[in-house]
């Protein structure tokens, strides 16, 4: 009975007081390797528009694919997943009385594993025997220490899913009829579709590694790229995911308000774990080897995880609207006065989901094959990438650090670095619509992706590019300068900034709500729909790759 009253006084006061310390630690390290990543991924992303724009010529130890490769791993796989782990299990510590140890011993071994993994894939990049890019599309054939250092990251990966898994199945034997809590149930989704996610290009990246090493002489490139973008498009809705939590369970805490509908956020959660592995292909419409029908289903299943999308904005705007009126705003816009744009905290979180309105029309417009078959592999391509990642997520996840770090570090949010943030938040911002603005329209004039600089013999149209290139280059300088603010701002909050105790902020459900109901806890009901969407959109086609496919394709190296 002591034992129980002593652990019941322990988790209140967890949730009272702070953070659980040895869970800090973890959040702590994970996040401290993110910004550092972003650092490195920065400097790197500068070189790269600089030298695309004509205005830096890389030395002959360093080339321009090598820049773009490490670019890319650095900044989508591994500055995306140690944040919004260290994010993630900071929330799950919290909501669930801290993480049990076995939990802990997991996500250490998940980190040894996701260095390794990194270093051994940073390794033949800089000997120049990877520049195959982030896709790392077959036939171009990468060093097999590349590819093993890819399997070593997604083990580790798995084991934060599997650690994330064990603490939320802990808490729901415990507290058997109740609810997951909100942001705990955001964790499990995300968890679940990055499991699920990892599948396919693991398997593609062992079926690599024999090719890799020479003991298998051919590859089949459809079946290749079929199972990295499976992957690849699910890997941008899981960050878009993570940042979501942080709309629905933040925001409306930091302007003072209550989350909308528990039953409709639980909902849209769900849909995005149905629905969203199968857009793979939409990164391929025009690929040959795939039928109409196939492509046609694919684009469907795309274009549906927009619902989601617009129940979201509906929601926020609502809660936004609700809240605001609620302090006096009024008229039809006079009640965004009442919105706190001086709060780092919740202005970097409004742009963020605010620049998903033009990101997600983008997205539509890379969906259908017309439109798309006059964008695909140009610069318009990485400005919308660079608009959903680079503003929607990068952003939101900044956003998050200006509570997260402090709270975890048992640190406070200062008036001076609060004011810092602001200015890091309007310079990335106009920095993304300098670069990301002239990516889109560049690409329109038919400029490629991926190519550094030429001018193609001056020929008069490649000529023409170059005002929109000095415009991305221009964008990426005021992008390196945020990123060393937001790396200041967040090692002086990690270790410099006063002591002191910060709340974990998530929004409690609006007044008088109707009881959600209980089958939004059926997991394992979403997860058995889930592979039968992903079976029906991928078995058809890998098979017909593999059994009617045309012959394997030999290793290349271009670089």
């Amino acid at each position: 009975m002591e034992t129980a009253l002593n652990q019941t006084f322990k988790t209140k006061a967890t949730k009272l007081l702070g953070v659980n310390k040895a869970d800090a630690k973890i959040s702590k390290t994970y996040l401290f390797v993110s910004f550092v990543i972003l650092l490195i991924g920065g400097f790197l992303g500068l070189a790269q528009g600089l030298n695309r724009a004509g205005l830096l010529e890389l030395p002959s130890w360093l080339n321009y694919y090598q820049i773009l490769t490490m670019h890319g791993v650095f900044m989508l796989l591994a500055f995306t997943t140690f944040f919004t782990f260290g994010y993630l299990y900071a929330g799950l510590s919290h909501e669930l009385g801290g993480l049990l140890p076995k939990v802990r011993k997991i996500v250490w071994t998940a980190f040894a594993a996701k260095i390794i993994g990194a270093v051994l894939v940073v390794i033949p990049i800089l000997m120049n025997e990877a520049s195959v890019m982030y896709t790392f599309y077959p036939p171009l054939k990468a060093h097999p220490m590349f590819y093993i250092g890819l399997v070593f990251f997604a083990v580790g990966m798995w084991l934060c899913n599997v650690g994330a898994f064990i603490q939320v199945a802990n808490w729901r034997k415990n507290n058997k009829g109740k609810h997951v809590p909100i942001f705990s149930y955001f964790a499990t989704g995300i968890n679940v579709l990055m499991f699920f996610a990892l599948i396919p290009v693991a398997i593609e990246v062992i079926y690599l590694i024999p090719w890799s090493l020479g003991w298998v002489k051919t590859v089949n490139v459809m079946v290749s790229r079929t199972l990295f973008w499976a992957f690849g498009h699910t890997l941008v809705n899981i960050w878009y995911l993570t940042a979501t939590s942080a709309w629905y369970v933040i925001a409306p805490k930091l302007i003072g308000g209550r989350r909308w509908s528990d039953t409709l956020t639980r909902v849209v959660i769900i849909a995005l774990v149905i629905m969203n592995i199968t857009g793979g292909f939409h990164h391929q419409i025009i690929d040959p080897g795939i039928s109409l029908p196939v492509k046609m289903m694919h684009v469907f299943m795309s274009l549906a995880i927009g619902f989601p999308s617009l129940m979201t904005a509906f929601a926020l705007f609502a809660v936004f609207e609700r809240t605001a009126r609620k302090q006096g705003g009024k008229g039809l816009i006079g009640w965004y006065k009442k919105m706190p744009w001086g709060d780092v905290r919740f202005l970097a979180l409004f742009i963020g989901m605010a620049s998903f309105i033009p990101a997600g029309a983008g997205g539509i417009a890379q969906t259908t094959n017309q439109l798309d078959t006059v964008v695909h592999n140009t610069m318009w391509i990485v400005g919308h990438f660079h608009l959903t990642l680079g503003v929607t997520v990068a952003l939101t996840f900044f956003g998050i650090s200006y509570w997260l770090v402090p709270y975890i570090s048992g640190r406070v949010l200062t008036p001076k670095i609060n004011k810092l943030g602001v200015i890091q938040t309007w310079i990335w911002t106009i920095g993304m619509i300098f670069m990301s603005g002239a990516m889109h329209t560049v690409g329109l004039f038919g400029s490629p992706r991926r190519t550094s600089y030429t001018t193609y013999g001056d020929h008069a149209t490649a000529l023409g590019w170059d005002p929109y290139m000095m415009a991305m280059a221009v964008g990426g300088t005021l992008l390196i300068i945020g990123v060393i603010l937001q790396v200041y701002a967040v090692i002086n909050m990690m270790f410099f900034a006063p002591k002191g105790e910060t709340e974990f902020p998530i929004a409690e459900a609006e007044e008088n709500a109707s009881p959600t109901p209980y089958w939004t806890e059926r997991w394992g009901v979403w997860i058995i729909l889930m592979l039968i969407v992903v079976a029906m959109a991928y078995v058809v086609p890998i098979s017909e790759f593999i059994l009617n496919g045309p012959p394997g394709s030999p290793g290349f190296k271009t670089w």
